[in-house]
């Protein structure tokens, strides 16, 4: 039986509201990173802000997980397809598709289109999920799913959630619905989690997997694009992005899903483009409105339904 659903049976309101907790932390986390991504467009190209990411990462977390990998390297051998399936969704192809995206949209479009996660990671958690399994949603976790995501659709319709219909997306948007498809599919995999692989020796495989795997892309973008100044305006954002957003972010998500279950830590996911439209305007110069405040108190009024008490 995976580690997830052993967990699932133990849940108590305190394992909870920490796991809500720490799925905020990641999320609060992760939104420094759609604006990183698109400070860092003209700086550094896309694959080469991912590798040096995970390298960074990699380094993190090494003396923290090693003595774990070490002892648990026949369980993870016997499993490194599953390893390898979780590394390339959550670590190769998500953050250089945000990092593509962000050369050519707005961190706040970003994280707008990255809100559909919580939909996906739901329904990918459903069709997954093995028989008497299934974590179901409710009617209560449903309707602030809906709300949340009417929020977000008014978001990015600029006050009609109709005129999403009629927008013309940017290509950058579609990497980014590229991204969020797989982040979803990584949220929704981590239930199936062997047991015997903790959780420093699974970030550890799947961040040495994953910049493994863009060894390839990283040298072709070396030989076709050069590299980039050693600045503090291009190492201080891969330091945050390789130490907060991968090393930390990441094992409080993956502990957030193994406490609370993916779908109700994907309604937290929802927050992102609240807490990006607040950084923004620090950081980027990109405004907020009126428009945008009413949304985002939509959007947290829909996570707090959506999360909060047992599924009804």
């Amino acid at each position: 039986m995976a580690v997830l659903e052993r967990v699932r049976s133990h849940r108590t309101p305190s394992t909870q509201a920490v796991g809500l907790a720490l799925a905020l932390a990641a999320t609060v986390v992760w939104s420094g990173n759609f604006v990183i991504a698109r400070a860092l467009h003209g700086a550094v190209p896309p694959v080469q802000t991912a590798f040096w990411r995970w390298i960074v990462a990699l380094l993190a977390v090494a003396p923290f997980a090693w003595g774990q990998v070490r002892r648990e390297w026949p369980v993870i051998r016997r499993h490194l397809g599953f390893l390898a399936l979780a590394a390339l969704l959550g670590v190769t192809l998500f953050n250089t598709l945000i990092y593509t995206a962000g050369k050519t949209t707005s961190a706040t479009n970003m994280a707008m289109i990255a809100a559909a996660s919580p939909m996906m990671i739901a329904l990918f958690d459903l069709v997954g999920a093995r028989r008497g399994g299934r974590e179901p949603l409710g009617a209560r976790r449903v309707a602030g799913m809906v709300l949340a995501l009417l929020g977000v659709l008014t978001l990015v319709g600029k006050g009609s959630p109709a005129a999403v219909l009629h927008l013309d997306f940017a290509v950058g948007d579609l990497w980014m619905l590229a991204a969020t498809a797989t982040f979803a599919g990584y949220s929704a995999l981590l239930r199936r989690r062997p047991e015997g692989i903790g959780g420093r020796a699974f970030l550890f495989m799947t961040f040495a997997l994953g910049a493994g795997m863009l060894v390839p892309a990283y040298a072709v973008s070396l030989a076709a694009e050069g590299g980039f100044p050693l600045t503090v305006g291009t190492v201080g954002p891969l330091l945050y992005i390789g130490v907060c957003s991968s090393a930390v972010a990441y094992f409080t998500w993956n502990k957030a899903i193994a406490l609370v279950g993916a779908a109700r830590a994907g309604a937290v996911y929802y927050l992102q483009p609240v807490c990006v439209a607040l950084l923004s305007p620090a950081v980027l110069g990109e405004g907020i409105g009126a428009v945008q405040v009413l949304c985002m108190a939509l959007i947290v009024a829909g996570v707090a339904l959506g999360a909060a008490g047992t599924p009804r």
